[in-house]
């Protein structure tokens, strides 16, 4: 890279003076017209295309989600892309509620191509497009102002001419002054005032005028007064829809949308997860999931978005990032401490609140809404903390452990994540928990029985009587407390001579209902003042008690 960029490359520099912009104080409070163009831009932009099977599961997944304009081919492109678009329409795969879109160059025998495979289609969108910037007409094309204009009006006229051979179709025409974004704001705005001089657009029948970010050459807030300024003084505003085709090339495509749909926009064409030539075109479900985080409905649906994101790598042959917005395998997943301390105690803040309102840290929008399982919202390796650790062990297992114990566990979580370097799921931390506080496997001091009329009362003590078994030897202890754990941990200490002082206890039932087990949670210091833990689950919460209290000891 050059020390000294500015030798080569020259920063883009807007004509436009909108000292009295709007925008910026404006607020999104309704969804745009969404159109899909998956299945052109996106294809187009794939090593491996789309085959018709791939294109029809792909619009399948697109008709699910929604999208009510969606842009199918370049029916002149290719027999392919022609055929597929004449199998939609001849196996009547089109919803009454649906319209397709084709886009078409400024050619005669491309557009009369593009309107014969359109043939029979109830409705339908003809976009066509020829490049306006200064750079293309220079370098690309030889061609002055005029000559641009030229085309775009032969290319028009000769739409309406075809649409008039074909009354039965309801058209809508769009056009797109290629390269918007570095063309002239006065050029772009003469050219689009001739174009709407030949289709002569009604409020009842507007046309789209299409303003693409084709390439990113500058900050979102610049394509925004470019908008702004566009729907200003184009003529016949009420009869003109304003779409934008934002790309991705300098990362802020959703940024550009979202700013130009302050400023004026109606409508956004995009791809699914950004999909497009470069870096992409600007991504829909990040931009739809933007509004619905916001409380705005998007008018499009995600109930499933591992479905989609499934269908998406398939068709398209191209993975989603795991980091990606929404839909990324990781998105809703924290590994931090930190972090995952301060999801646990949100969850349960909206527990508490009760009102269905969504206030979470870390996660903007309810990773149920979209299909999502709380499972994942918080992973564990060697970064996590105790809240980590207690919530994956809360969500798997229904233990909510007091703090002293979840410190105890993650110590232990912790130690073994180290060692192994990895990823601890929370079949591991169930067995680390398991093996900890000897739930399971030889244990040191077992319950084999004990009876409730042996719990009995003594004066104002309990005396508890059982049977344990000890290093594989059973005994009979008896002891005698002010409760059922100070009688069992006074049973240990004169029978067995361990010596525990009870610091803490919790209990709760792991399930509602009457097949529910009970958990009981105790803290101890020993005799040279070491913390300690047990850990007991039984059907009954008594015994859950004792258990406890000999998995304590077991820890002596």
């Amino acid at each position: 890279m050059l020390t000294n960029p500015e030798i080569k490359y020259r920063p883009f520099v807007s004509p436009i003076e909108l000292d009295d912009r709007k925008w910026p104080s404006k607020r999104l409070t309704k969804a745009p017209r969404w159109l899909s163009t998956d299945l052109r831009d996106g294809n187009q932009a794939l090593s491996d295309p789309m085959d018709v099977d791939r294109k029809l599961r792909f619009y399948a997944m697109l008709l699910a989600i929604g999208f009510k304009e969606i842009e199918i081919a370049f029916p002149s492109a290719s027999q392919t892309e022609f055929d597929f678009v004449r199998a939609l329409i001849g196996e009547n795969q089109i919803p009454d509620d649906v319209t397709i879109q084709v886009l078409t160059q400024s050619r005669q025998d491309l557009i009369a191509r593009t309107f014969e495979s359109l043939e029979g289609a109830r409705q339908a969108i003809v976009h066509l497009y020829n490049a306006t910037a200064p750079l293309f007409r220079r370098v690309v094309f030889g061609m002055e102002r005029h000559e641009i204009i030229d085309l775009a009006i032969t290319g028009v006229s000769a739409m309406l001419e075809e649409s008039l051979r074909r009354p039965e179709t309801d058209w809508t025409f769009e056009y797109s002054p290629e390269t918007f974004c570095f063309t002239e704001p006065d050029f772009a705005l003469e050219i689009c005032e001739r174009v709407l001089d030949v289709w002569q657009p009604t409020p009842e029948r507007p046309a789209i005028l299409n303003l693409p970010a084709t390439v990113e050459v500058a900050t979102p807030n610049v394509y925004a007064d470019q908008i702004e300024w566009f729907c200003r003084n184009i003529s016949r505003r009420e009869a003109v829809v304003i779409s934008i085709h934002p790309h991705n090339d300098r990362g802020t495509a959703v940024a550009a949308a979202e700013q130009a749909l302050l400023a004026g926009a109606d409508r956004v064409e995009g791809c699914l997860f950004g999909n497009g030539e470069r870096t992409g075109n600007v991504d829909l479900v990040t931009l739809a999931l933007n509004f619905y985080s916001q409380g705005i409905d998007p008018k499009l649906s995600f109930p499933a978005i591992r479905d989609v994101v499934t269908t998406v790598e398939h068709c398209n042959g191209l993975p989603v990032h795991p980091r990606h917005p929404y839909a990324g395998e990781l998105v809703h997943t924290a590994f931090s401490g930190s972090h995952q301390d301060a999801i646990r105690k949100g969850f349960t803040a909206h527990r508490q609140r009760n009102d269905g309102i969504w206030e979470m840290p870390y996660l903007p929008v309810d990773p149920a809404d979209i299909g999502e399982t709380y499972e994942a919202v918080i992973r564990v390796n060697s970064q996590s903390g105790k809240g980590g650790v207690a919530w994956v062990i809360e969500q798997d297992k229904g233990l909510k452990l007091p703090r002293s114990l979840q410190r105890d566990l993650s110590r232990r979580v912790q130690e073994f994540s180290e060692k192994s370097g990895k990823e601890i799921t929370a079949a591991m931390i169930w067995s680390i928990f398991q093996q900890a506080y000897h739930l399971t496997g030889p244990q040191e001091f077992e319950l084999i029985s004990y009876q409730d009329g042996n719990s009995r009362k003594a004066g104002n003590h309990r005396v508890f009587a059982g049977r344990i078994r000890h290093k594989g030897r059973e005994i009979a202890l008896s002891g005698r407390g002010n409760g059922l754990i100070s009688s069992v941990v006074a049973a240990l200490e004169d029978g067995c001579g361990v010596a525990l002082d009870v610091v803490d206890f919790h209990e709760h039932a792991l399930k509602r209902g009457s097949d529910s087990q009970a958990v009981a949670y105790l803290e101890c210091r020993t005799r040279d003042d070491r913390p300690i833990f047990g850990v007991g689950i039984d059907d009954d919460i008594a015994t859950a008690s004792v258990k406890a209290v000999l998995s304590a000891a077991s820890n002596n």
